[in-house]
């Protein structure tokens, strides 16, 4: 099985574990002038120039030249309903299907409204697909954490002394845990910051959902 690496066009990696990811990628899709971003790095990280294998998007901010050069594998979707990132997501699912592991690259930063927006999809993600029956793990790398949506009764094995973050949009859910330094069991989740900025007190974290629902969990 591949992976593949989705490039958005927030601030690019620095540090060298999201760009392993992206070397080390079956396939490689940029959202729409994310290219531009990727091929000023491309020679940093492969040691030469690689060709994504699709670019997507409503081609508002991609330059013509660019347009010209990589034509064949640009794919043009105006559909204003979803972002770039949704649509690169959603290429992904439906025609590489000998992926299990999606990783979001250049998903923050730039923009705080773009980095709301980015990490909460990955709610809607596992939310509109059964990605654990599909055998897919997405999740979102930036050079200072990582982040990926749960959507029932899951542990953590997140090493002691890691910060683990919890979000949810659901204010009827109740997440029991052990080995954070804070339960959180007695959270409502009625506003972004509930249950944000614990710490791993154990290697191993465990959350009991009170029902199936969905959460974003960020990590260091």
């Amino acid at each position: 099985m591949k992976s593949a690496v989705i490039i958005c066009n927030g601030d690019f990696p620095r540090k060298e574990y999201p760009r392993y990811l992206i070397r080390e990628a079956g396939y490689i899709i940029c959202c729409d002038a994310a290219l531009q971003t990727y091929l000023k790095h491309c020679h940093a990280i492969f040691g030469k120039e690689r060709r994504p294998d699709a670019v997507i998007g409503d081609m508002d901010s991609l330059g013509k030249s660019y347009r010209k050069s990589y034509s064949d594998i640009i794919i043009h979707d105006p559909d204003q309903e979803t972002n770039d990132q949704t649509k690169a997501f959603r290429l992904v699912v439906s025609k590489f299907k000998d992926v299990s592991e999606i990783h979001i690259i250049g998903a923050v930063g730039k923009r705080a409204e773009h980095t709301i927006g980015n990490l909460s999809l990955l709610m809607e993600y596992a939310r509109e697909y059964d990605l654990d029956s599909m055998g897919i793990r997405v999740d979102s790398v930036y050079d200072y954490g990582v982040a990926f949506a749960i959507t029932d009764t899951v542990e953590l094995h997140c090493g002691k002394g890691r910060k683990v973050s919890i979000i949810s949009p659901d204010n009827s859910l109740t997440i029991k845990s052990s080995g954070l330094e804070w339960p959180t069991g007695g959270v409502v989740f009625d506003n972004l910051w509930k249950a944000t900025l614990n710490i791993a007190s154990e290697d191993v974290a465990r959350l009991e959902f009170s029902h199936k629902s969905i959460a974003l969990i960020l990590m260091d």
